[in-house]
């Protein structure tokens, strides 16, 4: 069985939570419920440090402007991971293969990286705080539902990640004077507390 399926899903999962994935399918691998997760990703260390990192940006992806903070943090980090772990998934170390397997992972979690971090911008705009937390966990059960999905059922987990991804192509797009107007007040936030350091005592 080809492991594309797998492998796109899982890169489009790590551009939203990359430390969600890597722990989830460590932990469904080191439990014995799937036989389909790499060795590496099983590691009692990899899944500590996956699990606290996981739960710090469980807070942090649920406050205003924070979460955009971290989103722009992990804009480097979140492709990384999707590519690795694409790589582990595809296997046969060096092979071409496995180069574009992480390719695919790295790719596709940049793609989704950045539909999440425009979304974001776009529900920060909102002067409460309650749609940021609905869309955190939104993502955090979507994350979690597709990853399973996807051990048992690649392709149609992959389905679903690539409608997903396009579904958030077109939100961006019909929020983009949101996340413009976001924009300018970061911006705006950033001169004021620039003029501030530079006064005079």
């Amino acid at each position: 069985m080809s492991v594309l399926p797998l492998v796109f899903t899982s890169g489009w999962a790590s551009g939203i939570n990359a430390y969600a994935v890597v722990f989830l399918l460590g932990l469904m691998g080191a439990t014995g419920i799937s036989d389909e997760v790499p060795a590496q990703l099983e590691r009692t260390d990899v899944l500590v440090v996956a699990g606290a990192l996981f739960l710090v940006e469980a807070v942090a992806d649920k406050i205003p402007y924070v979460d955009t903070a971290w989103d722009a943090v992990h804009t480097v980090i979140r492709p990384i991971a999707g590519g690795v772990v694409a790589a582990l998934i595809a296997g046969q170390d060096g092979s071409l293969p496995q180069l574009a397997a992480a390719a695919v992972g790295g790719t596709t979690a940049l793609a989704s990286h950045l539909v999440k971090a425009g979304v974001r911008m776009g529900v920060n705009t909102s002067p409460e705080p309650a749609s940021n937390i609905i869309v955190s966990l939104a993502e955090d059960l979507g994350v979690s539902g597709i990853i399973v999905l996807a051990l048992f059922h690649p392709l149609p987990a992959a389905i679903i990640a690539a409608v997903a991804l396009v579904l958030g192509v077109i939100t961006v797009i019909f929020i983009m004077s949101r996340i413009r107007r976001y924009w300018r007040r970061w911006q705006a936030r950033r001169a004021a507390r620039r003029s501030r350091l530079v006064q005079p005592l």
